[in-house]
């Protein structure tokens, strides 16, 4: 993977962590958490979108928004564990 390619997942991810963070009331866990949360978060909008059929094109806003689907989901799924 080039290092620019490497750059991108990194801010994708903590953008899209962050997001989700302050969507999921509360907020962000720290850098790394945010984006560890927002990669994974991209894993899991990517391959709901792709199961749903649902696209929404190419490029950094696209990304992010898949991200931060994604992480949001992460989170609430998380958090439903976390109260149990």
């Amino acid at each position: 993977m080039a290092t620019h390619g490497l750059l991108a997942w990194l801010i994708i991810g903590a953008v899209a962590g962050w997001l989700a963070g302050k969507l999921v009331k509360g907020g962000g866990f720290g850098l790394v958490v945010d984006i560890i949360v927002g990669i994974v978060g991209a894993f899991i909008g990517g391959w709901l979108a792709g199961v749903l059929g649902i696209g929404l094109g190419g490029g950094w806003i696209a990304s992010i928004i898949t991200a931060t689907v994604g992480a949001v989901i992460l989170l609430f799924i998380v958090r439903l564990f976390k109260r149990a």
